[in-house]
């Protein structure tokens, strides 16, 4: 009795794989010991490793991505005219038997020759670009943080609880007694006189609270966080400059986005983690080609950057429908099916920076009183918790986001939501009426306003 074979076809003849290292890189255009071969790291072998496959007749390539190593050889790759995919390396990793460069190279090789590989996504080169600066500001905003984090520990050693008269040690009020004290003014009485008006403290509680107790250890300490903490400050403010100006000179090159206007929103606040000097209100709607994403209750400028760093418009429309941007973002339920039962429903584990950004969104969103995405947040918080309110939430922006930008839909929900600024204007226009109806005023009596 013959035996039927099944045998995989080859999707691409003429492609290679490649180990990423740090101190070298593996390549495999075969399955025989002398189709593969070593090459270094530095720019003069990224050259060898093309002209070698040049001469293999390599056509299409893919690599793991490994690190921040796979980049520089990426980009030289597809410099040279070559087909590179980029995999994440779940898909290449159940290799049998012992785990070698070689084998692994020819693993990778072997499932791309097959078609059995995906590729992940990428950016274009100016949301790369973005993606650059955006990501260096945050790890700034984030050193910004620890460093205020001890300032705040040498002040409680000190006996100085600005901490607790104050929400921000570093705010007007704050910033103004630290560096006073660091100038050699120690009396809570002084400093409490630098009090600004806005403070909801009284000079005689704040004075209570900033009593010096002679650590000079813990002085000097404080004076070498403070000057970190002006440093960052200033490394912050010329990245919001660079970034600034990218988005501005991208903009400016594409007549299709410059032509696009809309008036400032005085509901939205200035976050002070935002671009200082950058109206991103009108930025992200000739960005995005019209579309106002701040016309949804509850987003902020950081969901706004996220959105254009890490993804950029290009990007999310190369995914066909909302469900994949969800899949894709690890916001939608991860079903696992046998013999007909779901097994399981969870979230794929895994947080991007997006979907850390949807999240944090979500999550102030669901703060709010009133409105259409809160009544929604509400509902799954009385069911399952706000841990899955908030996932819910976020995959509910993603699509809502997708749709608008995908499709150039209008954020159109079924009650209209009212900012701080609307509500007032309609209160006085309600009361109004309600004095014309109480005096029984006509249009003959009202006529005085219309002229």
């Amino acid at each position: 009795m013959e035996k039927n074979q099944i045998s995989l076809e080859v999707v691409h003849p003429n492609a290679a794989g490649i180990d990423i290292g740090s101190r070298s890189h593996w390549v495999a255009v075969g399955q025989n010991a002398e189709d593969v071969k070593e090459f270094g790291v530095y720019s003069q072998d990224q050259f060898e490793m093309c002209e070698w496959l040049r001469k293999k007749g390599v056509c299409s390539i893919a690599m793991e991505s490994t690190g921040t190593y796979w980049q520089n050889l990426f980009s030289t790759l597809v410099g040279q005219g070559f087909e590179v995919i980029l995999v994440n390396g779940r898909q290449t990793k159940n290799i049998k038997g012992k785990k070698t460069d070689i084998k692994d190279c020819q693993w990778i090789q072997k499932l791309h020759s097959l078609g059995l590989l995906s590729a992940s996504f990428l950016p274009d080169s100016d949301t790369d670009t973005i993606r650059t600066y955006s990501r260096h500001r945050q790890n700034l905003l984030n050193q910004n943080a620890s460093c205020i984090r001890r300032m705040q520990k040498y002040l409680r050693l000190m006996n100085m609880r600005l901490e607790v008269v104050v929400r921000d040690i570093v705010g007007l009020t704050g910033s103004s007694i630290i560096e006073a004290f660091l100038s050699g003014e120690h009396q809570g009485e002084n400093l409490a006189k630098l009090r600004h008006y806005n403070c909801r403290k009284s000079e005689e509680e704040i004075a209570k609270a900033l009593q010096f107790n002679g650590r000079k250890d813990y002085l000097f300490a404080l004076q070498q966080e403070w000057n970190s903490y002006q440093h960052l400050q200033q490394q912050i403010q010329d990245t919001d400059v660079q970034i600034d100006q990218l988005l501005k000179e991208f903009i400016d090159n594409d007549h299709h986005k410059k032509q696009h206007f809309i008036e400032k929103k005085k509901h939205k606040r200035k976050n002070k983690n935002g671009l200082a000097q950058t109206d991103m209100n009108l930025l992200s709607y000739q960005y995005f080609e019209g579309i106002d994403l701040m016309a949804i209750e509850g987003i902020n400028e950081g969901l706004i950057m996220a959105i254009m760093s890490e993804i950029g418009l290009e990007g999310i429309r190369k995914f066909p429908t909302a469900k994949q941007f969800t899949s894709w973002l690890r916001l939608a339920p991860n079903n696992k099916i046998s013999g007909g039962k779901v097994l399981s429903h969870h979230i794929p584990k895994g947080s991007s920076r997006l979907k850390i950004a949807f999240r944090n969104t979500a999550n102030a969103i669901g703060n709010l009183k009133e409105g259409w995405l809160v009544d929604f947040f509400k509902r799954i918080n009385y069911k399952k918790g706000r841990a899955t309110a908030v996932t819910a939430l976020a995959r509910k922006l993603a699509v809502i986001i997708w749709n608008m930008l995908v499709k150039g839909q209008n954020y159109n929900p079924p009650t209209q939501y009212l900012f701080l600024d609307e509500k007032r204007k309609m209160g006085m226009v309600k009361r109004i009426q309600k004095q014309i109806t109480k005096f029984g005023l006509t249009n003959e009596d009202l006529n005085f306003i219309t002229n």
